[in-house]
């Protein structure tokens, strides 16, 4: 039986936290055994799938910042010792970086993923040192995006593979819905990089010519200090009433499924795992074509959802509106963007990961 450990910091509620639960539980499932080595416990965590392994390899006690790292990667080594796992996947930079300082030595290949935009998180002075440095160890890469992929070195690029994220079992198959609510809506952590100050905007611009509609933000809050800030901008505009900071909540297929438009409005983002899942429920979509690629990769804009620039509030607003006014052309978007389901459930996706795995295993063995 093969062994995989998946490392990552916690299984706090995010993108690449999902999909670490997703593949964890289909290996799992399909005769792998499986552990999962986090750096702490979060507040609002998802769900352990049935079977997986979860281990502490975080701090007991905080010291400087070498202290920490260094403790960090020996915690890590100890219990790759112990395990003894066939593969360590890690997943983000933090986690990819201990993972292949600690398998040093070790014989225990380690699958490095990167779960978001390369510009901006992977270029910083250290990054340049400890990339050419650590990356040419790793066993194997997994990236989102092509154009992810590209940012890295050649030799790394060779055994890498892209692979997209899964989509949660709750969002495929629901029936196609014949009447939609007035309410358009987005789902994402208040979060810098997911930009919603613009939506913000978009949608007063919306509400202008659509007073009627309303827009409900899904995702709790990073505590980054944009909550506070998209507070003050709907209290300045006086739009209590038709702009709402849901917070983080259950069941979210349900609470999203009849929306007249879903807007993603990050300026950066790896794959986006609710613009996918509004896709498979046949949500008509709007999205930034930010780098790294993920819905320019998902979107052919104007057959299954619309692009528009980033950091652009009219563009978002135009294309919102246009939705609104042209109902049976955003049943046909939504209709088409349904098609995501054919190749992006969680068993089509785990296939892709096992294969990817084993032949990477074979090669490295």
């Amino acid at each position: 039986m093969r062994k995989v450990l998946f490392h990552l910091n916690s299984l706090e509620k995010g993108g690449a936290e999902r999909v670490v639960c997703i593949l964890a539980g289909q290996f799992c499932q399909n005769g792998y055994e499986v552990v999962i080595a986090t750096e702490w416990t979060g507040t609002d965590e998802y769900t352990l799938p049935d079977g997986v392994k979860r281990i502490h390899v975080g701090l007991m006690k905080e010291g400087g910042r070498i202290y920490n790292y260094l403790y960090r990667v020996r915690a890590l080594r100890k219990a790759l010792k112990k395990e003894r796992p066939d593969v360590v996947i890690a997943f983000a930079k933090k986690a990819i970086y201990r993972a292949l300082t600690a398998s040093a030595g070790t014989g225990i290949p380690v699958i490095l993923s990167v779960r978001t935009s390369p510009v901006g998180n992977y270029d910083h002075p250290a990054d340049r040192i400890l990339i050419p440095l650590l990356y040419r160890r790793a066993a194997g890469a997994v990236f989102q995006t092509g154009q992810a992929k590209s940012f890295f070195p050649a030799k790394l690029r060779e055994r890498a593979a892209v692979i997209i994220n899964p989509i949660q079992k709750a969002y495929l198959g629901r029936p196609v819905l014949q009447e939609r609510i007035k309410e358009i809506v987005q789902v994402g952590r208040l979060d810098q990089f997911k930009d919603q100050q613009i939506l913000l905007e978009s949608m007063y611009r919306v509400h202008e010519k659509y007073p009627d509609y309303v827009l409900r933000i899904y995702g709790g809050d990073s505590g980054d200090g944009t909550k506070e800030a998209l507070e003050e901008s709907i209290a300045m505009h006086k739009a209590q009433e038709y702009i709402f900071l849901m917070g983080s909540m259950q069941r979210l297929e349900e609470r999203i499924e009849k929306a007249s438009v879903f807007v993603l409005s990050s300026y950066l983002e790896g794959m986006p795992n609710a613009l996918m899942e509004a896709m498979a429920l046949g949500l008509p979509v709007v999205a930034t074509d930010c780098p790294c690629g993920g819905p320019a990769d998902l979107i052919k804009s104007g057959e299954n959802g619309i692009l528009v620039p980033v950091k652009d509030a009219k563009a978002m607003a135009d294309a919102i509106i246009y939705l609104l006014e042209n109902p049976e052309t955003a049943e046909q978007m939504g209709k088409a963007a349904r098609k995501i389901a054919d190749y992006a459930g969680e068993t089509e996706i785990f296939a892709v990961w096992r294969d990817y795995v084993e032949k990477t295993l074979e090669r490295t063995t």
